[in-house]
């Protein structure tokens, strides 16, 4: 099953990696305090960070976790430290920024839907989830809380300079490749320097797969002429077999423009994402572009969810259409205007 973090032991130490959504593929921080928990007491922790996000309870949890390890905490931030990323940051002994990677602080966000009391009480969870991110930033940084708090409203996003400047980093290290497999098309203000490197580095990873996929065509084919003695019995089993569509090749024999690839690339990452958003399963995005699902896949396999999906229903609130004990309209007019004669 896919996973947003790995502990690992590493010589006297410990290395964590998040390098994905916070919970994503529903996978809770449950797991992660678990592991965090059994490393022996004062083990040198090595947090490695590129993530966008993503539940603020869950990183909360980590974050606290992590100030209670009694161990040294070195963070390091090997692209992005976003949203509840950058909270958990913040419970490092030190923090390490590459000088090309970004840290970023919000406001933090939820959906709820129900009753006027429901949405209150969302809104008081997240003013009291925001105090509670306020005081960790405010900490870190030596900057005031109504300094934070503003900042946070704002989406502000730091280069690594900039964060050391305002304290919410320690130290400067050379520049590092940034690797991102998650959208930051989300948030609002988001560096175009950021989006171009992390497009970049999209067509680069293109490129790398198009190399692999022709070494693995050739091999094939070697294997292909020193097994020509079983092709037949292959024929057979694979009668029963589906088989992918035969790939189109370019017309004139004119190489794919690598351009048109990644846009391509991106634009079909992006509708996938979508789907899943609008579906209410956003975890699944991942699986579906590991599995290169087309587009009219990843709706059947949304619809089949949403169909074995039971509806949540609180039986303390009105729903919607018409009650059992209702009248009919005709009815009601008929006894109410009673014709004379």
């Amino acid at each position: 099953m896919a996973n947003w973090y790995a502990i690992r032991a590493r010589g006297t130490g410990a290395e964590v990696a998040i390098y994905d959504e916070i919970g994503a593929y529903g996978v809770s921080a449950k797991g992660f305090l678990a592991e965090l928990g059994a490393l022996p007491e004062g083990t040198p922790v090595d947090l490695r960070l590129n993530s966008p996000g993503g539940s603020v309870f869950d990183a909360v949890a980590i974050h606290n976790a992590l100030k209670r390890h009694a161990g040294p905490v070195t963070v390091w931030i090997d692209g992005i430290a976003a949203s509840a990323a950058s909270y958990i940051a913040m419970a490092g002994d030190e923090i390490v920024m590459p000088e090309n990677a970004f840290l970023m602080i919000h406001d933090p966000a939820g959906l709820v839907m129900g009753t006027a009391e429901d949405m209150r009480a969302m809104a008081e969870a997240l003013d009291k989830v925001k105090g509670s991110l306020v005081s960790g930033y405010a900490a870190k940084s030596g900057r005031t809380p109504e300094e934070v708090s503003a900042l946070m409203a704002a989406e502000t996003w730091f280069d690594a300079s900039d964060a050391v400047a305002q304290g919410f980093a320690d130290r400067l290290i050379e520049p590092v490749r940034i690797a991102a497999n998650f959208d930051i098309g989300r948030f609002r203000n988001a560096p175009p320097i950021l989006v171009d490197a992390i497009e970049t580095e999209l067509e680069l990873d293109d490129e790398s797969d198009c190399v692999e996929i022709e070494a693995d065509e050739d091999t094939d084919e070697a294997a292909e002429g020193d097994q020509l003695s079983d092709v037949e019995n292959e024929q057979a089993a694979a009668a029963d077999t589906a088989q992918p569509p035969a790939e189109t090749p370019p017309p004139s024999g004119a190489p794919p423009d690598p351009a048109v690839i990644r846009a391509e690339a991106i634009g079909h990452a992006r509708a996938v994402i979508d789907l899943c958003r609008l579906a209410g399963q956003a975890q699944m995005a991942g699986r579906f572009l590991e599995e290169d699902a087309s587009l009219d896949e990843v709706r059947t396999v949304l619809l089949a969810a949403r169909a074995e999906a039971e509806p949540e229903i609180a039986p303390h609130h009105p729903q919607p259409g018409r009650s059992s004990a209702a009248r009919p309209w005709g009815e009601i007019v008929a006894r109410t205007f009673k014709l004379k004669g």
